[in-house]
Order: C-alpha cells, then structure tokens, then sequence
C-alpha cells in the first residue's frame, strides 16, 4: 500500500501542476483576447499569436476566427484544466488515511460523471462548427472508458465503505 501512496502523491502533484497550467493558460488566452493585450495577427489577420505576458515572443497560435477560438482552442483548455484538476482530486483518495469515505467516493463520481457525460456532447456540438478530426473521437471513447473504470471504483469504495461501517458496529 506504500508504493500506492507514493505515486498517488506523485501523480496528484503532476496533475494539479497540469490543471493550473491549463486554467491559468485558459484565464490569460481569455483575457487577452477580449482586451487585445499580447496578440499579434500575422498571415494577414488570419492567425494570431498571443504571446508571453510582456513580451513579442509568441506562446500560442490560434486562427482568427470565433468557431476555432471558442471550440478547438478555449474549451479544450478548460476542459483538460478541469479534467487533470479533477484526476488530481482522485490521485488524492489514494494516499488518504482511510480510503473509504463518503468524501473519497464523491471525488471518484465526480471523475467518472465529468468523463461519461462530458466529452461526446462537447465535441458533437463543436462538430457543428469547426472539423473535429478522428483522432478526437478516440480520445472521447478513452475518456468514457476512463469513466467507465472510475464508476466500478466508486461501487467497489461503496461496498467497501458499507462494509467498513458494519465492522464499527460490531467492534
């Protein structure tokens, strides 16, 4: 159970680095895009780069067009911010005192409801409006399998509390 414990912690902090970088990347894209502060169009308008705060150097390339910026570019960002905040929050029921809470399941069915229900609506409505490559539809099959996966933790956790409650009585 050590060796659970210590990647677990890795793992938490590899994704809550992941989920601030994607959130803040989200929240400085946003920010400058509505005010214009560190972007450059080139190629006639129809890119632009929005670059390091402060800077001319370039830090992302976006197309100049709202379909693009809102479905290929900023909900993706928060999408996978939210998804690697949420991967962290699971990571962390692993190296938990006592794994089987009510709190520790919440998080598991957290995880697994964003992954089922999430990503196919998302890409089916950003299908409508920008071309959604195959590649895309295999990452949304991962996620609901990730799902998928996370619901048979979250019954096993279920149980598991169940049983650990039964055992306080008795004991």
């Amino acid at each position: 159970m050590n060796q659970t414990k210590i990647i677990s912690r890795i793992l938490f902090y590899i994704c809550s680095v992941l989920s601030a970088g994607y959130l803040i990347t989200f929240v400085y894209s946003i920010f400058c895009l509505i005010t214009g502060f560190a972007v450059t169009p080139y190629k006639e308008g129809k890119f632009l780069h929005i670059n390091y705060p402060f800077t001319e150097q370039p830090f992302l390339n976006i197309e100049n067009n709202y379909s693009y910026m809102i479905f290929s570019f900023l909900s993706v960002l928060i999408t996978y911010g939210i998804f690697f905040w949420l991967s962290a929050r699971v990571f962390k029921v692993f190296f938990q005192q006592k794994l089987f809470t009510q709190e520790n399941i919440n998080q598991l069915k957290k995880f697994y409801l964003y992954n089922i229900f999430i990503p196919l609506p998302l890409v089916i409505i950003a299908s409508f409006f920008v071309e959604v490559e195959s590649m895309i539809w295999g990452l949304v099959f991962i996620h609901f399998m990730l799902g998928i996966f996370c619901l048979f933790l979250a019954n096993i956790f279920k149980q598991g509390l169940h049983l650990q409650n039964e055992q306080d009585l008795f004991i």
